[in-house]
């Protein structure tokens, strides 16, 4: 069987934190929202169809929740090495991943619908 690349999406995970600069955001927390792309050999999952051999997105899913529960920061960029760093040590059949964060509830007297960072995690 041929190498089978999957790109494995997790679009608009929503969640409430306590990230950022200001002692407001900290205090009073804010909307979030994160995209992860994921990307795998899923040649084994393929040929034997089994989720052992796959990646487990609710098994993400959860590894995301608690370590988003656990730990607050400063920058949305730390966040979101943080998630890449989470994913790729716990995930050893991940050979890319990028994730995307949204932040609403920015505090500026402005409008705009949010501020987004996004990161890349590959392996050598």
């Amino acid at each position: 069987m041929k190498k089978s690349l999957t790109k494995l999406t997790i679009k608009n995970l929503e969640f409430y934190a306590f990230h950022g600069v200001k002692d407001e955001e900290k205090k009073l927390g804010g909307r979030y929202q994160m995209d992860l792309e994921l990307y795998y050999d899923s040649t084994n999952a393929i040929a034997n169809d089994k989720l052992s051999s796959a990646l487990n997105f609710e098994d993400i899913l959860y590894t995301i929740a608690g370590e988003l529960s656990q730990k607050n920061f400063n920058l949305i960029e730390t966040l979101a090495h943080q998630i890449l760093s989470v994913v790729a040590d716990n995930y050893p059949i991940l050979s890319k991943a990028i994730v995307r964060i949204r932040k609403f509830n920015i505090p500026f007297k402005g409008i705009l619908d949010y501020i987004e960072t996004e990161q890349y995690f590959e392996r050598d």
